[in-house]
């Protein structure tokens, strides 16, 4: 297979984790007989020194281009000044805008050898294996915003047609694994929340009667999370609320370095990400954790490149060097001796070769 792939770096420990991310997508197209071009481009606070934009048009021309766009992290405290007028976060939204991607999936379990790298009792979380079905591209994040010198406003906002989208999307992933769906919300107040829970309601209903659903407020979820996270199969709720509960589930895992995304929309190409941020404060210390950029790259070519063979190799060459005790600061114990970022992903590719 033939497949161009744009690479966005971007800002802190970004170019540290997609750099080993890119090595395990090589060794993948020489070990299967692929051919994967990929083209690197400057985003997010990078992009803002270089060109005055975080989102320059010739990076968007690369992502449009490409088959799949795999980014690592943008923004820092040098492009974080409250009254800025330029953020790297501008571009990270408007590149989900021109993408269309707006279903963000989240997967999150727990890897037996990791267990004591989270902060819950092992015993709940055994059996931990769920997936987050953020939408994307809607939302507070995207509504309109007024300000002040004495208040300020965010439109939240969501259409029937939106909602029904994100829902299918969670729908369908629900239907492959254990069959039931969580919707989250907060229709106790808010009529957004409203809107989302009758169009819920209605079309898992009509379309999907075999898949189990449950609404809850997002205050419950927040808790049961914690208490309880092995219940979730598969949760969907709006962009503000995934954004805060999935980084909340990730540390279900021990760690935001675990963790990988796909953003999709209704073709094949997307944005895969790690969920972590750019980690300015261990940022060109080369100890970031790269298995969440690594994992995403799993996602990519099971999503955008329907490559499941290669992408299963990934995951299985991921958690056999975690089984092993190749793990970063951020997951070793207390007194381990922890790898470094390149360490772990030289790991990595022993283990798939």
């Amino acid at each position: 297979m033939k497949a161009r792939i744009a690479v966005l770096g971007g800002d802190g420990i970004g170019p540290e984790v997609t750099s080993e991310a890119v090595q395990v997508l090589r060794a993948i197209a020489s070990l299967h007989g692929h051919e994967f071009t990929l083209q690197e481009a400057p985003f997010g606070g990078a992009a803002i020194d270089l060109a005055g934009d975080p989102l320059p048009e010739s990076t968007l021309a690369a992502c449009l281009a490409a088959d799949a766009v795999l980014l690592g992290a943008i923004g820092g405290p040098k492009w974080s000044a409250p009254n800025a007028k330029v953020r790297p976060e501008q571009g990270l939204l408007r590149l989900r805008k021109e993408l269309g991607v707006y279903a963000n999936l989240r997967p999150v379990a727990v890897h037996p050898a990791l267990r004591a790298a989270s902060t819950l009792k092992p015993e709940v979380l055994e059996g931990v294996d769920l997936i987050f079905v953020r939408e994307l591209t809607g939302g507070i994040y995207f509504g309109a915003k007024t300000r002040t010198a004495t208040e300020a406003t965010d439109l939240c906002s969501y259409s029937v047609m939106e909602v029904e989208r994100i829902v299918r999307v969670a729908a369908k992933l629900a239907a492959s694994r254990r069959g039931r769906l969580v919707s989250i919300d907060k229709s106790n107040v808010l009529e957004t929340s409203r809107l989302w829970r009758e169009t819920t309601t209605r079309v898992m209903q009509q379309e999907f009667p075999g898949v189990a659903l449950e609404h809850m407020l997002v205050d419950s979820a927040a808790m049961h999370l914690i208490r309880r996270p092995r219940d979730f199969d598969v949760a969907v709720t709006e962009n503000m609320f995934g954004d805060i509960l999935t980084d909340e589930a990730s540390m279900l895992a021990g760690s935001l370095g675990l963790l990988p995304s796909a953003s999709l929309g209704d073709g094949k190409r997307g944005l895969y990400e790690p969920i972590h941020g750019s980690a300015p404060d261990i940022a060109g210390r080369g100890i970031a954790n790269p298995y969440g950029t690594i994992l995403s790259c799993a996602l990519l070519l099971r999503h955008s490149l329907g490559l499941v063979e290669e992408a299963a190799a990934i995951e299985a060459a991921v958690n056999a060097v975690v089984s092993a005790g190749v793990l970063t600061p951020d997951i070793a114990a207390s007194g381990q001796k922890a790898a470094s970022t390149r360490e772990a992903g030289a790991a990595v590719l022993a283990a798939l070769r």
